[in-house]
């Protein structure tokens, strides 16, 4: 597994027993390194080792696309109640951000991604993040295996024909089961809504993930003027 080596506001992801070079010196990484040690650079440059977290998987894990913020995550989690041992079918993993923090709480996930070359940098940025034992990233199309697929936990998707897939939500999750769909877009959305009524899911909710981060300075306090504050619209509801 990767650790992060930081040194004021420098962090670099690197493994045991890699050589790094940068402007504060030559880092040799030991083959037996561990969190909390201070590797020093060939100049004396010290670097703390730390523990790859949650949060850093999205600064540091490889980008295939805009990968889900933290917040959407957060959401994800929480709505879905997703925990330890459940079952998790994924569809549009990208970068693999959310089916990466799915796997670190300790869910078995499944999940799907229609491009080769982003399901193999999904495929190792699992490694990284530690959770390739219990993340199975699937090159293909979710729908060609809806038949195949049944008596999963959590449904999350991220892709365009999201409402075919929710179709199908009855027989894929267990009873009880929960539904999480990220958009960003209102159409695409509304038909996500309909199509979960129509098959008789409970609880069907929409929200608008909005946050505003804060500004304090001499003058006062007041929301920032930059940033982003929408990311997109996550639709949620459960299997009766």
């Amino acid at each position: 597994m990767a650790y992060l080596f930081v040194h004021e506001d420098r962090e670099y992801l690197l493994d045991p027993g890699e050589r790094f070079e940068s402007d504060l010196g030559i880092l040799e990484v030991p083959e037996d390194v561990e969190p909390g040690d201070v590797v020093e650079t060939h100049l004396g440059t010290g670097f703390t080792v730390r523990r790859l977290r949650g949060p850093d998987l999205f600064t540091h894990l490889e980008r295939t696309g805009a990968p889900m913020m933290p917040r959407d995550v957060g959401l994800v989690v929480g709505k879905t109640g997703v925990a330890a041992a459940d079952r998790v079918l994924d569809a549009g993993t990208g970068t693999g951000i959310l089916s990466a923090y799915m796997g670190r709480i300790g869910a078995d996930v499944v999940t799907y991604e229609q491009d080769p070359e982003f399901a193999e940098v999904a495929r190792q940025n699992m490694e990284i993040a530690g959770v390739a034992d219990t993340v199975e990233v699937r090159t293909g199309d979710i729908t060609d295996d809806l038949d195949d697929l049944s008596g999963f936990d959590v449904l999350t998707l991220d892709t365009e024909d999201a409402p075919t897939v929710v179709e199908r939500t009855p027989t894929l999750l267990d009873r009880g089961g929960s539904l999480a769909v990220y958009s960003p877009f209102v159409e695409n959305t509304r038909e996500v809504v309909a199509t979960a009524a129509e098959v008789g899911l409970d609880g069907v909710e929409t929200l608008d993930t909005i946050q505003r981060e804060m500004d304090f300075d001499d003058r006062g306090s007041r929301p920032s003027t930059g940033g982003v504050g929408h990311t997109g619209y996550l639709t949620f509801a459960r299997r009766p």
